[in-house]
């Protein structure tokens, strides 16, 4: 049965100052900082049913590799309601988080924080998907068609809204290699995307032989959670990774200066061939493991030699899976080739973890109806303007903003949590024409170009004392 063709939810006759498309992270943080702005009437729609923050990787002791002050809102508005502190004071929690000294939290009580935000703004619209965006020249808006969803995720009516901005906050979604992506598809094979594993981690505990395969902060995770849970001397754990190395995340001060407003500045100034060249340079900076997390590998694999043997676990960087294939009915054999060796080889296993990241996913389903109206790149790619707007031919009088799409003009800083609220800020402050956040002139040490005028605070001037006279 068709979807009855009437809307949902009660649209105002006047249009929307903004909709926003998706809600994760940061579109959340957007509507948390939105919220008390009366002059700005938002609404934001997600197709699942509620939030949900990679719950597959919400592993028992799983760390968030930012500060707790990396939250929705604080870095733009210390004060804001929705801040992590204000959640744990709303859950009689302020006082033991205060004793157990914890500056990077968890990630499941990262998504529990998430969740009281998102349990309590209003104009969050969970269960709703966007089918399709167009602008309309003659009402100068733009037309946002969207399905709601009953409980199983099926169409239940259609709608659509008038707005006179877009914010899209779509995500990013699991990456899958060419060369694993049939036996992902098919049914019943054991290999899964890490965004997956928890919902499959008690078949794999008992799979005979495990692969991990990427060695980023997730893949690290899922091999720790494994190597724990197996009888010491019958680890079988394969992990490989494409990378060079088992690297640590670049954490020092200086380095960290990469996910400031000032290095997104900086980056977004330069040439599309340099910014190319630094993003695929720069992995380290977002890509490595946590130096905690590696210890704790370490740790455990060591305490397995304590009786003399050594643990049924084999780490190789620099490995490729070249092809990838069933044996029989139950077992999986990749075929591997070593990148500093020049040697191949197959291994033969019984399932298989991806941990092989995540992709920006593409805007051209959501965007199709503008298309002719977007600029892009010398690769195709949007192009967006420093105040994360898409560069829109000048008869589009609205304006289209990203989160999380702009790794190709913003750089490193474009996934990170720790940018979210001073984003968010800067989209706001676009958006009114008006600065209710002031943002901050410097935010680095570092100054990353040669700046005929860099961007330095005013020297602090030292005031003329007036000298005492001796009332002799």
């Amino acid at each position: 049965m068709s979807p009855t063709p009437h809307p949902p939810l009660h649209e105002p006759e006047a249009p929307r100052d903004l909709v926003g498309i998706g809600i994760g992270p940061f579109n959340l943080s957007l509507a948390a900082l939105a919220q008390p702005l009366p002059e700005l009437d938002t609404v934001f729609y997600e197709q699942r049913p509620g939030f949900d923050w990679h719950p597959g990787l919400l592993i028992d002791g799983a760390t968030l590799q930012v500060p707790f002050l990396a939250d929705l809102v604080t870095l733009a508005d210390p004060a804001s309601p929705w801040s992590f502190l204000n959640h744990l004071k709303d859950r009689d929690r302020l006082f033991p988080f205060y004793f157990a000294e914890r500056f990077h939290i968890q990630r499941a009580e990262y998504d529990a924080y998430c969740r009281w935000v998102a349990d309590r703004l209003p104009g969050l619209h969970f269960g709703h998907q966007v089918d399709a965006v167009r602008w309309n020249p003659e009402r100068a808006l733009f037309e946002v068609d969207f399905t709601q969803l009953d409980p199983d995720g099926e169409a239940e009516a259609l709608g659509r809204t008038h707005t006179r901005n877009i914010v899209l906050g779509v995500g990013t979604a699991p990456h899958i290699p060419d060369a694993l992506q049939p036996l992902v598809e098919a049914p019943g094979v054991p290999v899964i995307h890490a965004a997956d594993y928890l919902a499959h981690r008690d078949r794999f505990l008992t799979a005979e032989h495990i692969t991990v395969i990427g060695a980023g902060q997730s893949g690290a995770e899922v091999f720790l959670d494994l190597l724990r849970n197996r009888p010491p001397g019958r680890e079988k754990i394969h992990w490989l990774a494409r990378t060079e190395a088992f690297a640590p995340m670049e954490y020092s001060k200086l380095g960290l200066e990469h996910f400031t407003p000032d290095y997104t500045r900086y980056f977004h100034a330069l040439t599309e061939p340099v910014r190319d060249r630094l993003v695929a340079a720069q992995w380290q900076l977002h890509k490595g493991i946590d130096a905690d997390t590696i210890a704790a590998i370490h740790d455990e694999l060591y305490r397995r030699t304590l009786h003399g043997d050594w643990p049924d676990a084999v780490l190789t960087p620099a490995v490729t899976v070249r092809t990838a294939g069933r044996v029989a009915t139950t077992k999986v054999e990749l075929h591997l080739e070593h990148g500093q060796q020049g040697t191949r080889t197959r291994l033969t296993t019984d399932a298989v973890v991806l941990a092989t990241g995540y992709r920006e996913r593409p805007l051209d389903r959501i965007l199709a109806g503008l298309d002719p109206y977007l600029r892009r790149d010398s690769s195709e790619r949007p192009r967006i303007d420093d105040q994360f707007r898409l560069h829109l031919d000048p008869t589009v009088t609205g304006r289209v903003y990203v989160q999380n799409a702009e790794l190709h003009t913003h750089g490193v800083g474009a996934p990170d949590l720790g940018l979210a609220a001073w984003r968010s800020a800067t989209i706001l402050n676009s958006l009114t024409g008006k600065d209710p956040y002031p943002l901050p002139r410097r935010t680095a040490f570092t100054t990353f170009g040669l700046e005929p005028h860099p961007q330095v605070p005013p020297t602090r001037q030292t005031p003329t004392l007036t000298p005492l006279v001796d009332g002799r």
